[in-house]
């Protein structure tokens, strides 16, 4: 990475992804400066005390008030956008709310960064926003839809903006790994939705690899997407269950509202212009101009010949590829050691 000694914020920089972000890089030169803007004050100060560096620094705000978050922004050079309402359910039953956070506090982000002259903002979305079918991947669709008009109106030495979609993180707060592992130590029934469901299985260090790659190779508006293999639900719960030498039942509840079978990381749309890169696709920008033609008499011939790019058509693992791949988890490792 060539960034060196340069200042880096980033928004709901408690959660999973700030912290793995912080430690990659607080022992090295490319940050001195690290600034943690979010509105949890007690993680804040939990992270403060646990981390005890000068170099990290912590703000108080929500991006939803654009003043705390402009703030914040005065003299920083990137920006990690990762702020946001995530959880299917909660922003299922509040919609609006999902909305100001993910929609409209991206664009205070946004309007911040760029009257601050910040170098580079990276948008973090995930896989619910291609075809989204709930409350969360509608406002994520959106806040892309936001981020890409706003990196069209600023030019690209001034502030670059990209976008970064990857599917679940394993072990992430709110994730269904940490809730099977809660389910095997108390020994009750594991509860899967659907055996054939399918997800996507990144770890967190996947995840700041991707955006890191979106900060040194990103053009003005580029979506940046992970490829990643996948399992089904079934596969993941008998890994874990092998893992920890239990036998607990699986009990099948039933898709809950809001689920999908299979998750979508590029839309067939998408993939007509995708470029396909080691790891990753890179997605341009659509910077169609309001010549109407071109969105609705112009058709794509080759939109009938391609496929999207979802959990199902992606590599499976099979059960041993994915107790390999969670045995490379520190949670995992933490919580096998714990039970020796």
């Amino acid at each position: 990475m060539k960034i060196k000694n340069k200042t880096l914020l980033i928004t709901g920089g408690t959660g999973s992804f700030g912290n793995a972000v912080l430690n990659r890089f607080l022992e090295t030169d490319h940050f001195s400066e690290i600034r943690i803007f979010s509105r949890d004050e007690k993680k804040q100060h939990d992270m403060r005390v646990r981390l005890n560096n000068p170099k990290v620094k912590f703000y108080i705000g929500d991006v939803r008030d654009y003043n705390s978050i402009n703030t914040a922004m005065r003299g920083v050079d990137y920006v990690f956008q990762a702020a946001a309402l995530k959880q299917v359910p909660s922003c299922e039953f509040f919609p609006i709310e999902a909305t100001r956070t993910n929609v409209l506090g991206t664009e205070n982000v946004l309007k911040a960064a760029i009257a601050n002259t910040v170098k580079n903002v990276i948008c973090l979305s995930t896989d619910k926003a291609a075809y989204p079918i709930n409350a969360m991947g509608m406002s994520k669709a959106l806040m892309e839809k936001v981020a890409v008009a706003a990196s069209r109106n600023v030019a690209e030495e001034e502030t670059t903006i990209c976008l970064t979609r990857y599917g679940n993180v394993m072990a992430s707060r709110g994730s269904v790994i940490p809730l099977f592992i809660e389910q095997i130590k108390a020994g009750k029934p594991i509860t899967i939705t659907d055996p054939e469901m399918t997800r996507y299985l990144m770890t967190l260090e996947d995840a700041v690899d991707l955006v890191l790659y979106a900060f040194e190779n990103g053009k003005q508006g580029d979506l940046f997407v992970q490829k990643a293999p996948a399992a089904t639900i079934a596969d993941l719960a008998k890994a874990l269950i092998e893992l920890f030498d239990a036998d607990n039942e699986i009990k099948i509840i039933g898709t809950r509202h809001g689920e999908k079978l299979y998750e979508t990381l590029c839309t067939r749309e998408e993939m007509v212009k995708a470029v396909d890169l080691p790891g990753f696709y890179q997605i341009p920008a659509d910077n169609r101009d309001l010549n109407y033609a071109q969105y609705f008499s112009e058709g794509e011939a080759s939109l009938s010949e391609i496929t999207d790019y979802n959990s199902h058509n992606t590599e499976r693992l099979t059960i041993e590829g994915i107790k390999e791949l969670l045995l490379k988890l520190p949670e995992i490792q933490a919580e096998l050691n714990h039970k020796q």
